[in-house]
């Protein structure tokens, strides 16, 4: 089982990923640009790297939750990113949202160097990160994976092999795509009954008794306060769902599948989130 974990991106949710592989027992060493992102890793007994080469050095498995495709290949293959730190290998997760053909590109680099990649996309939010039950939807070599299972376990409740390398990235746009729909479709429905005189409480009983039950009525994920939503910040940021939904539209435009629905959630993305 290894030992030595390194991450880097120490956001929403790279910070609770972070903390999860400290209280599994794993030797942690953490980078991040930001300096105080790191202070509460630093306080808590990992290493911090000051470069994401340095970091390479020092880790045998290396997750990355940086925030796109830029930011991953910054990481990977900059000038001082890790594989100009990595030993033969070293297996490097990538669990940032990003479009299949990146995990390629940096696997082609990195299988150079004899260092393995895995695209390991992630669902259940900061909220899942802290309880340790993040699902992974993992592309890549089998016998890699199993190799690093017990890192993603530390954070997740589920780990599911999707396939070859890339394949994380394609069921996590594809999973994006019907939850971003359900998202706009419960909005309308819900601003409808408001607009109307309804009873919020009543209509979402309704809703989670009827053929239009769906786990964001159940949970209310996503919306303000005032349309029945949890107080969750981060659900009203609409940064998150820009940059997942831009993989989902530019991964249909490489497959030329239309995805008219996605499309128009990203046109209404504020107004689903009442921003």
């Amino acid at each position: 089982m290894p030992t030595r974990v390194g991450f880097i991106g120490l956001g929403t949710m790279g910070t609770p990923m972070a903390l999860n592989a400290l209280a599994a027992g794993f030797e942690l060493t953490v980078f991040d640009p930001r300096k105080e992102a790191t202070e509460p890793l630093a306080a808590r007994g990992a290493q911090v790297a000051t470069s994401a080469r340095e970091l390479g050095v020092m880790a045998d498995v290396i997750q990355l939750a940086v925030p796109d495709d830029a930011a991953v290949r910054a990481a990977v293959l900059g000038q001082d990113g890790l594989l100009a730190g990595a030993k033969p290998g070293t297996t490097v997760i990538i669990h940032s949202t990003i479009h299949p053909q990146t995990a390629k590109e940096v696997d082609a680099r990195a299988a150079t160097q004899g260092v393995h990649v895995l695209d390991a996309q992630m669902t259940g939010a900061r909220t899942g990160a802290e309880a340790r039950n993040l699902l992974f939807m993992v592309g890549g070599d089998a016998a890699v994976l199993d190799r690093v299972r017990p890192v993603l376990e530390a954070s997740a409740s589920h780990v599911i092999h999707m396939g070859p390398l890339g394949m994380g990235a394609v069921t996590k746009a594809a999973q994006q795509a019907v939850t971003v729909v359900n998202l706009l479709a419960a909005s309308e429905g819900i601003r409808l009954a408001q607009k109307g005189g309804v009873d919020l409480d009543a209509f979402f009983e309704v809703l989670r008794l009827s053929t239009a039950q769906s786990f964001v009525i159940d949970n209310r994920m996503g919306f303000p306060p005032e349309l029945g939503g949890a107080q969750r910040g981060e659900s009203r940021d609409p940064r998150p769902f820009y940059r997942g939904l831009r993989a989902v539209l530019a991964l249909a435009f490489d497959l030329d599948e239309p995805a008219p629905a996605a499309a128009l959630a990203q046109q209404t993305v504020p107004w689903v989130l009442g921003s």
